[in-house]
């Protein structure tokens, strides 16, 4: 006797029929994106990090001012406190490009490092269906953390550049693909 895994049920999911013209042309400007990127890695790694500066700016205003919506619950001096911190480590990444790129480049390699040893680990423990993927995936992910922290910190000013370059360019691929399959068969 056989037993069977719980299977998830499909829905079908009403999409425009000209829906995949966008996911490819989204696909395309990020590819695109992901290789001007590859052009100058350390350029990206400037832009990567202010882009986690603004970021990081943006949620500190927002939680000041989630401070004032929440003083009635006592919560008030907390989310106000955590929003001046963002705001204080943004302006800090502002200031200090170097030893921001640095941290945040540190912090990419120990985070790397951290969630493949969870997935090698998973994978080993508790083997599902797929078990191998997720096994090599933890793989791949503990080499790129040491990998990137054996390089560590002379490697800073491209590391950035080069996984969002990466990422740019994975992101675009995948949307072009999803949109080519959304594509009708019938297409004008």
């Amino acid at each position: 006797m056989t037993t069977e895994i719980n299977r998830v049920e499909l829905h079908t999911i009403e999409i425009d029929k000209n829906a995949w013209r966008w996911f490819v042309g989204m696909g395309c400007a990020l590819a695109l994106l992901g290789l001007l990127a590859s052009a100058n890695l350390v350029l990206a790694t400037v832009a990567a990090a202010y882009i986690v500066a603004l970021s990081m700016f943006a949620a500190g205003i927002v939680m000041v001012v989630h401070a004032s919506a929440v003083r009635g619950l006592g919560w008030a001096l907390v989310w106000a406190a955590f929003g001046i911190l963002y705001a204080a480590a943004a302006t800090f990444l502002f200031y200090d490009q170097q030893l921001a790129v640095r941290l945040i480049t540190v912090w990419l390699a120990v985070l790397l490092t951290a969630s493949g040893s969870v997935r090698l680990v998973a994978s080993l423990v508790h083997p599902l269906p797929g078990w191998g993927w997720m096994l090599v995936s933890g793989i791949f992910s503990v080499a790129a953390g040491l990998i990137i922290a054996s390089g560590w910190p002379a490697n800073a000013v491209w590391v950035l550049g080069l996984v969002m370059a990466i990422d740019l360019l994975v992101h675009g691929m995948m949307l072009i693909l999803v949109g080519v399959r959304l594509r009708p068969a019938t297409s004008d």
